[in-house]
């Protein structure tokens, strides 16, 4: 009867180990970004990846670039690999809402990262950087490399990205405290460098006079630089950006940039999976609150240096 019942303890001691790792640290982990080809989405994805296996799950990253078809069966590929979280950066803030709730509905949870979707409740925590701080600090920035009169102009990001809206206003709350520094122009280049590209060559031509130029994201900047460049016209227009990128910081070590404003898309990024793993052992994501806000942080040629990896600045 005692060897029986050791042997009984001995089975269970062995197994709970087991139980305990299935329940806890093994599954898979969806992340899903915009797209990699931008290395603000590929340190996101990096980051979170790393994480995850850091605390032994299994990870897969993939891409919607924008498209939320294409996210939808991202999600339906989560669902049917069993995931035990999705870290997602959503596509659209009105059109992710459907897929969020596809994986709710499934049981899987979700954390948001990066970007908003326009509903609460259905995600267990949103992770974004704090745009408004961020807008406030590259304009006041902007205006001091430009002075307080002159044209300029604006890129725009995505439109479907509540970010977009949120740095734009963020530069005009800022900017219109200067009545002689008059907006002539703003077109959207959907984060992107092409664009960016494109779009400034179109604005130069029908603004020649400007002095400066805005711009939501890094991406855009570096495609207005290339054009400014190209027009002869970069020595007598300034350029800001907004995203912390290692061409971003090569650009200003140039002189072509004038600052950057770091997301810190490595912290939140890395953030975003601890509490998915809160979650999964405790139901809780150890969060106060759904919604969260990391501030940004300015980069300029003064502390340039403090930069010690893609979107990392020393304190």
């Amino acid at each position: 009867m005692f060897k029986k019942g050791m042997r009984i303890l001995l089975a269970a001691a062995a197994v709970a180990p087991l139980l305990a790792s299935s329940a806890w640290a093994a599954g898979m982990m969806t992340i899903i970004v915009n797209d990699p080809s931008n290395p603000y989405w590929l340190t996101e994805g990096n980051v979170a990846k790393a994480t995850a296996e850091k605390l032994g799950y299994t990870a897969s990253v993939n891409a919607h670039k924008g498209d939320t078809n294409t996210e939808s069966n991202l999600i339906d590929t989560a669902i049917t690999n069993k995931s035990v979280a999705i870290i997602l950066d959503p596509a659209n803030a009105d059109g992710s809402v459907g897929a969020v709730k596809k994986a709710v509905a499934a049981g899987i949870p979700v954390i948001l990262v990066n970007a908003e979707i326009n509903q609460e409740g259905l995600a267990k925590a949103q992770l974004v950087s704090n745009n408004a701080q961020g807008a406030a600090l590259g304009a006041q920035q902007w205006v001091e490399a430009i002075g307080d009169k002159g044209n300029y102009a604006e890129l725009f990001g995505a439109p479907s990205d509540n970010n977009a809206a949120t740095r734009s206003n963020g530069y005009e709350t800022v900017l219109s405290q200067y009545p002689d520094l008059k907006k002539v122009a703003q077109e959207v280049a959907n984060w992107d460098r092409t664009q960016g590209h494109n779009k400034m060559q179109s604005m130069l031509q029908a603004n020649p006079d400007i002095v400066g130029v805005i711009s939501g994201n890094d991406e855009m900047a570096l495609g207005a630089i290339a054009a400014l460049k190209e027009a002869g016209k970069l020595a007598n227009v300034k350029v800001g950006g907004f995203d912390g990128s290692p061409d971003a910081v090569a650009a200003i070590k140039a002189g072509e940039l004038q600052y950057t404003v770091l997301q810190p898309v490595a912290v939140f990024s890395e953030e975003a999976v601890k509490q998915a793993d809160n979650l999964i052992k405790t139901g809780n994501t150890g969060a106060k609150s759904e919604k969260q806000l990391f501030d940004c942080l300015l980069i300029t040629k003064d502390n340039i240096d403090k930069y010690t990896g893609p979107f990392v600045l020393a304190q």
